[in-house]
């Protein structure tokens, strides 16, 4: 068959998205045909830089080209990406693509730590990230990016004052960690926390970004509902460690999302502490704390596991010298980079199948 840039449209019309189910044609991800002879080049435009299935992707195309064109046609792929949204004509956040909330039922499963990985996993994909440390009381990101002595800048901007994020490893951040002495206590009734939390997304110069963060407190407070209430949230991944009075109280928080009146999209279960693993034995693994609570819980709720992350003393030692452990090469590091890329996939996924989440009315 005659190389064209209708022929190359046709054929790339039998390779479909493995997530979306549509045809990459159908979906404008092919960009930039150029034709030269029998030498092929074009674009696929991914909807993640995080996109776990690109090799899938850019297989299948490269397949289709000899199979419907011929075999004797030099293809160059260039994989790319832009961030899907459902974001448009917002007000607050306007740059900003997706805006994903982490959230726990309970305290110390990791839900802090998990965020911090995941922002920083999709930064090193090449996308822009920022992260809102929402856990007014008990504020742990300036920690884990070793930046507790940095204070957020001031521009002015007419009559009002925009908050300059710190930036560390790629991540823009805010928090109340940055404007407090680490050692005092925020002795705050809930309205003042909540106060906080809309001038972090209201008066904080976020710019562009493809995901923003929201390290959401234990439980659901006052601080979930003014998230909900504030901006549209693309959606829930909800931490849970395996044993049982975790998993109770990741039901209730994956309650309030899904209940009629919020209506938050899951994006999905992580499961933290899901094994214990010697760094000394690195292939054994040590059901501590149970197993498989987090996939059970996904199962009876029929929402996606995105994966799990073990226990080993990398971890908690990445996060207490500010050092994130997606950041050092190993098991730990993978296991990190695949729950960023399943929970890339769901946002995309999400993107494609449903409306854009509406701000919640709820009065109470």
């Amino acid at each position: 068959m005659e190389l064209t840039n209708t022929s190359v449209l046709n054929a790339l019309r039998h390779v479909d998205d493995p997530d979306i189910k549509k045809d990459l044609v159908t979906l404008n991800m092919i960009q930039d045909i150029e034709i030269e002879g029998n030498k092929l080049s074009f674009t696929v435009m991914l909807t993640t830089p995080a996109c776990p299935l690109k090799e899938v992707i850019k297989n299948d195309c490269l397949k289709a080209i000899e199979e419907h064109i011929g075999s004797d046609v030099e293809v160059d792929i260039l994989m790319s990406s832009h961030v899907t949204t459902t974001r448009d004509n917002t007000p607050l956040l306007p740059g900003v693509k997706n805006i994903i909330a982490v959230a726990s039922g309970k305290g110390g499963v990791g839900k802090s730590t998990v965020t911090a990985n995941l922002a920083v996993a999709l930064a090193r994909q090449g996308a822009k990230v920022g992260i809102i440390d929402a856990d007014i009381f008990g504020p742990s990101m300036p920690t884990m990016f070793n930046c507790e002595h940095e204070q957020p800048g001031i521009r002015k901007e007419g009559e009002k004052n925009l908050i300059i994020p710190i930036e560390q490893y790629g991540i823009k951040l805010i928090s109340i960690g940055f404007l407090t002495p680490a050692e005092n206590a925020v002795v705050w009734r809930g309205p003042m926390a909540s106060s906080a939390l809309k001038q972090f997304i209201g008066d904080t110069e976020w710019g562009e970004l493809d995901y923003l963060f929201i390290d959401l407190p234990p439980g659901t407070s006052d601080i979930h509902l003014t998230l909900v209430q504030t901006v549209p949230v693309t959606g829930v991944v909800l931490v849970t460690t395996p044993q049982k009075v975790a998993l109770a109280d990741a039901q209730k928080g994956l309650n309030m999302f899904m209940q009629q009146q919020i209506n938050v999209p899951i994006l999905g279960v992580v499961e933290n502490m899901a094994y214990f693993t010697p760094e000394e034995l690195p292939d054994n693994k040590y059901h501590i704390f149970g197993k498989d609570g987090g996939k059970k819980l996904a199962q009876k709720h029929d929402v996606p596991f995105l994966g799990e992350i073990p226990l080993v003393q990398g971890i908690r030692e990445g996060g207490d010298i500010g050092y994130p452990a997606i950041m050092q090469e190993g098991p730990t590091s993978d296991a990190f980079m695949q729950v960023a890329e399943a929970t890339a996939q769901r946002v995309a996924i999400r993107n494609a199948e449903k409306a854009e989440t509406k701000k919640v009315e709820l009065k109470v």
